[in-house]
């Protein structure tokens, strides 16, 4: 639209030149013609200058139209494909919703009810966990004094030896020359409840039976 009034400006300016160099053209003319003929032309050239102020009078509202026109597409474009993206700002807070201490009050009491849930579930959760008992297999060589030595009441008197975490297992008995034979037995102790050594001295403690103890093998389990 803009254009197109920008064009009807541009015809009116060249009419007006049109009808300016008529008016010249008349002057030019007045002295050789008659005073009828003059008249005529006198009458002619009032009705171009009335058309001419007419057109000038168009012309200045079109040019009017077309300032007001410029001024309100500069106003409304955007400046740039930045700000054409752009979103309206949020409206700004009233201070009053505003609550500048007893949010991070609130955010600590809340992590803190939730560390100790989760403490508390792990504790509980620890506690009902089985603890895992670490023991061994052991098996010993006890010998006797000699061949005379009755085994089955040494291994008798052996197995009569109890402490918390020890469990006797399987036996044999195992030449060693002379017509002397061991008496080789299993066990299965807890680590920290028994001691191998404090187990050997017990054993020797038969006086009557056991001449010496060995550990043949010791696996953990």
């Amino acid at each position: 639209m803009a254009n197109t009034l920008i064009l009807d400006s541009l015809q009116f300016t060249i009419d007006s030149i049109k009808f300016a160099e008529a008016e010249k053209n008349y002057h030019e003319f007045l002295s050789g013609v008659d005073p009828e003929d003059e008249a005529m032309l006198r009458e002619e050239n009032l009705r171009l200058k009335k058309n001419v102020e007419d057109l000038q009078s168009q012309l200045q509202k079109l040019t009017d139209r077309v300032a007001k026109l410029e001024l309100t597409v500069g106003t409304n474009a955007p400046t740039s494909a930045g700000d054409s993206n752009k979103k309206p700002a949020p409206p700004a807070a009233d201070d009053d919703d505003v609550d500048l201490f007893g949010s991070d009050e609130e955010e600590d009491e809340e992590a803190a009810k939730i560390r100790e849930q989760r403490l508390a579930e792990y504790a509980n959760k620890k506690s009902k966990k089985t603890a895992v008992i670490a023991k061994s297999n052991v098996i010993l060589d006890v010998k006797p004094w000699d061949d005379e030595t009755d085994m089955k009441e040494l291994e008798r008197e052996v197995r009569k030896i109890t402490m918390e975490g020890l469990l006797w297992g399987v036996s044999k008995l195992v030449p060693v020359g002379y017509g002397i034979n061991k008496l080789q037995i299993a066990t299965v102790i807890e680590d920290d409840k028994v001691s191998v050594d404090e187990l050997s001295e017990k054993i020797q403690d038969l006086e009557d039976f056991v001449q010496s103890v060995d550990i043949a093998a010791f696996n953990k389990i």
